[in-house]
């Protein structure tokens, strides 16, 4: 057996969070959360079943790694499809890794995609999206373009991410702030762990999620831009409220993080809309109008360089590649 598929798809970063699992072995989520897929952060993975192969290979952006976190993954695919074939899997991330940039969910649902075809599966968007998910939550929702709605449920099956409107005409975007692009101090499972389990805010969080989702998707239906950003960055500081109220305390806020917010609330002082989210890790990402955008970069450019305000529109779901890949 030699069968090979290569995927691309984009990370998203989301509106409304996830911050915590039911469900560990499942990444089940406490709540739902919602999602825009952005263009310019994407990540794409070969995957190739080889009969030769006497354990899985890994190989990221030309680096061999040990396969040790991808081999369950590939065992969930394996079990699918009735093989036993170990595979060779080879990526090329265009996002910095563990930065809170999001770069498992581009990762996991294009590992889904192509690793499930070439086992010669022939998957539906629903299928992939809970496939994926068994990777890293959020890459459920990469699976789909544009808005996505990841449906907490309850189980395997009703555990999926939605479309909310993959094709949008709205002419926005996110600017994300690159403050550091290492590997972030503590992981989002470890930090989402912690939180579930210590921070005595946690049950109101997961309480007014759904108010925010409902309102993000009438935000979305009405090209409410205010409303969307209000809500998206109102629900980034309670999700960092969590962490500050667990014990003991974390946060993944720096100073420079700490800089950007106050700069991009003196944009909004000054009638310019745009608002703010963060994610697992320090970078800040800047929720905000084309139209405004160089008005935008101008004022941040001083502070953080041009090289490290990064643009993205709205982006595609998940999509098969042909060829070999070469980075």
């Amino acid at each position: 057996m030699l069968n090979s598929a290569s995927a691309r798809a984009h990370t998203n970063i989301a509106l409304a969070k996830y911050w915590g699992k039911r469900d560990e072995e499942l990444i089940i989520p406490m709540n739902s959360s919602l999602s825009l897929t952005l263009d310019h952060f994407y990540t794409d993975t070969q995957v190739t079943f080889d009969d030769s192969l006497t354990a899985d290979f890994f190989e990221l952006d030309n680096r061999i790694l040990p396969a040790t976190k991808l081999t369950p993954f590939l065992d969930l695919v394996r079990q699918k499809a009735g093989i036993k074939t170990f595979a060779a899997v080879k990526s090329f991330n265009h996002v910095p890794n563990q930065a809170g940039l999001a770069s498992s969910a581009s990762a996991y649902a294009a590992l889904a995609a192509a690793a499930s075809k070439a086992a010669g599966l022939e998957l539906t968007r629903p299928e992939l999206s809970r496939l994926a998910r068994r990777g890293s939550g959020s890459a459920s929702r990469s699976i789909y373009g544009g808005f996505v709605e990841w449906q907490e449920g309850h189980d395997d099956l009703t555990s999926v991410a939605v479309p909310i409107e993959e094709e949008t005409d709205w002419k926005i975007g996110m600017l994300a702030i690159i403050l550091n692009a290492g590997v972030k101090k503590i992981a989002s499972r470890a930090g989402m762990q912690h939180v579930v389990k210590t921070s005595p805010y946690y049950p109101a969080w997961v309480k007014e999620s759904q108010a925010d989702i409902d309102a993000l998707k009438q935000a979305i239906a009405n090209r409410d831009f205010t409303q969307l950003g209000e809500i998206s960055e109102s629900n980034a500081l309670r999700m960092h409220a969590l962490n500050l109220a667990a014990r003991p305390p974390f946060s993944y806020f720096e100073a420079s993080t700490i800089r950007a917010i106050t700069m991009i609330e003196e944009l909004r002082a000054q009638g310019v809309s745009c608002y703010y989210t963060m994610d697992a890790g320090p970078n800040v990402k800047v929720l905000c109008q084309e139209e405004d955008l160089p008005t935008i970069k101008a004022y941040l450019a001083p502070a953080f360089g041009t090289e490290n305000l990064l643009f993205a529109r709205p982006g595609q779901g998940v999509k098969f590649l042909e060829g070999d890949l070469h980075g």
